[in-house]
């Protein structure tokens, strides 16, 4: 596309406060830890970064607070290209915080302190109307309130509006929630928390799906790590895998999918092509330590796939 495709992002903004350990505590344990760092990070901002570095014109509705973690955050939202209009500041409450351990595996937990995200509200999104209804693609995500990523989606349907949910962190959603949703991007744990399905295997992910799109979602597309994902449509089922690369640390790999998917469904690429695409940007995404300062570039992915393609596997539905 000679021009940049245009996404807006409704979603939450946390400090990340990191540390590395050599294993995961034990319950009532003090271990002693590594190295530490903060830095951005929170669902909504990580895809936002990551669209933004992927070179989409990236606008984000955000809440932050009025505090000094808020002024480092809108510095840096601004500083990585995303547009400021709807970067909001709130004095009720404080940036939002995540509390992140990571092992020498490379896996991690997770604690957030949602702070200012808790109060985004469906008014500030309607505020945002003509800007999301003159996007490509709407890029939601479920560490705001629920009812504000509602908002959000039926604002993008309503103008036609592509629309992506990434449901994390995984909970229950309406049928009429769903049913706004063109493209779902769950992990299986989330799969399986909103379909009700349990899920061992590619099996069971695709039956999770199903049941999914038959409440209405236009495409489930199930992450499954270091596997790759699984898109199941209306148009069958197909399993792309996952490129093999030295994982440092996990945290953020959805995020970089998402935020690449995004970009990828906004040039109008296909659905195996985007999810190519954004399995490529996860699996740099993990090679290095972070959240947002770890997402890749246009350049990086570009040469990353011209390394050559994975193989995948296609079932028709039938």
């Amino acid at each position: 596309m000679s021009e940049r495709p245009r996404i807006a992002v409704v979603g939450s903004f946390n400090t990340d406060l990191l540390v590395r350990t050599p294993r995961m505590p034990l319950r009532g344990e003090t271990i002693l830890g590594g190295g530490y760092q903060t830095g951005p990070g929170g669902k909504g901002a990580n895809q936002a970064v990551a669209a933004a570095r992927l070179n989409a014109d990236v606008t984000m509705v955000v809440s932050l607070g009025a505090d000094d973690l808020g002024n480092r955050a809108e510095q840096n939202l601004v500083h990585e290209g995303i547009h400021p209009d709807y970067i909001l500041r709130t004095d009720v409450t404080h940036t939002g915080v995540a509390f992140i351990i990571v092992d020498d595996g490379g896996e991690n937990m997770i604690v957030v302190a949602p702070g200012a995200n808790e109060v985004l509200s469906p008014e500030d999104v309607e505020a945002a109307r003509e800007m999301i209804a003159a996007s490509q693609v709407l890029l939601v995500q479920l560490e705001v309130p629920l009812e504000t990523v509602a908002c959000a989606l039926r604002i993008a349907h309503e103008a036609g509006v592509r629309t992506l949910l990434n449901p994390a962190p995984g909970q229950t959603l309406s049928p009429d929630l769903l049913q706004l949703v063109d493209v779902l991007t769950p992990n299986e744990t989330e799969a399986q928390i909103i379909s009700g399905h349990a899920i061992t295997g590619l099996t069971e992910a695709e039956a999770a799906a199903r049941s999914l799109l038959d409440v209405g979602v236009g495409c489930v597309v199930v992450t499954l790590g270091g596997n790759g994902a699984l898109i199941v449509s209306a148009d069958g089922t197909r399993h792309i895998p996952g490129r093999h690369v030295e994982v440092v640390d996990t945290t953020g790999a959805g995020d970089a999918f998402s935020g690449a998917l995004a970009v990828a469904i906004a040039e109008g690429r296909s659905i195996v092509d985007a999810v190519t695409f954004a399995n490529a940007a996860a699996a740099l995404q993990v090679t290095k330590v972070g959240t947002a300062p770890a997402m890749p570039y246009r350049p990086e992915v570009e040469a990353f796939l011209e390394r050559g393609p994975t193989q995948s596997h296609s079932r028709a539905r039938g």
